[in-house]
């Protein structure tokens, strides 16, 4: 996928694998920039696991946080910012997951989000996970899932200014 990020793009796209750290470092380069802050979060609390998630979540980010539930829509969550306020959107590959739930036209949604990104107006901050590494999954579903995230992640990639790719907790810089 061509490189697509606007001079100057200030959208920073932190990826990696489960528990690789993502989500705390992305935190912390959010909380680098001046408050307040904004947290975009993608989860839905379906079971016990998820909500101790969540609330893990919300507490080690602490105050200065104002938090932003968009698993459906995140388009119209971003485009209702402030400019110039930080943000961090967490993460992309749930947000992929409630829309292929919910049956919706996911190269559409997918286009519509990277078109959105490519337009920051403040330092914003996406995470998302890397499942391409892994094995081939067993099911139908899943192999189309693990398909539509490398996908997703490649054009959100163009459009970022920054890609970082996270491993044992540790950042490093690919774009």
């Amino acid at each position: 996928m061509p490189d697509r990020a606007a001079p100057g793009s200030k959208l920073t796209l932190v990826i990696g694998g489960a528990r690789s750290g993502k989500s705390a470092h992305a935190e912390s380069l959010v909380a680098a920039c001046p408050a307040p802050w904004t947290y975009i979060a993608t989860a839905q609390a379906y079971d016990d696991e998820m909500r101790e998630r969540i609330a893990l979540h919300r507490t080690r980010r602490g105050d200065g946080w104002t938090t932003i539930d968009a698993p459906l829509d995140l388009v119209g969550a971003i485009g209702a910012l402030p400019d110039g306020r930080p943000v961090l959107i967490d993460c992309l590959t749930l947000w992929l997951s409630n829309h292929m739930l919910a049956e919706r036209d996911i190269e559409a949604e997918c286009r519509g989000l990277a078109d959105v990104l490519s337009r920051s107006r403040g330092p914003w901050f996406v995470v998302s996970n890397e499942v391409g590494q892994g094995i081939v999954p067993d099911n139908a579903f899943a192999r189309r899932f693990r398909d539509a995230a490398g996908r997703l992640n490649q054009q959100v990639a163009a459009v970022a200014g920054t890609v970082l790719l996270m491993v044992a907790g540790l950042p490093l810089k690919v774009k």
